[in-house]
């Protein structure tokens, strides 16, 4: 009866991306850092800047999600929680930044002619 050993180098462990795949990435990365310096020269208006800055930072955020933390080769369960998460925090921002457009009235902008208090005692002279 003849031993047949059997050596599996992947065992499902760790997984070891290309140099060229991360080369690849980095060089991408850099290039999106550039197009997001070059486009702060760009006035598109205040929330069209945001939104661009925030598109080049979700697409530079997911390759390193993807590529350096290897979550392109992970499994499922792994990337539907980073996802989960994901969603939480965009969620918790978004009802945030809703939610603030109603005291923007009361925020003293000036301390030398402060606005009126909507509640509570008078001001004392």
């Amino acid at each position: 009866m003849a031993d047949h050993a059997h050596h599996d180098d992947h065992h499902g462990i760790s997984h070891v991306a290309p140099v060229k795949v991360l080369l690849g990435t980095w060089g991408t990365l850099m290039v999106l850092t550039i197009i997001t310096v070059g486009a702060t020269r760009i006035d598109l208006g205040a929330n069209y800047n945001l939104a661009l800055a925030m598109a080049i930072a979700v697409v530079k955020a997911t390759l390193v999600v993807l590529f350096f933390m290897h979550l392109r080769y992970d499994k499922l369960f792994h990337s539907i929680m980073i996802a989960g998460g994901i969603l939480a925090a965009a969620l918790f921002v978004g009802f945030a930044l809703m939610d603030s457009n109603q005291y923007q009235s009361t925020i003293i902008w000036n301390p030398d002619s402060p606005p009126p208090a909507p509640i509570g005692p008078p001001p004392v002279p």
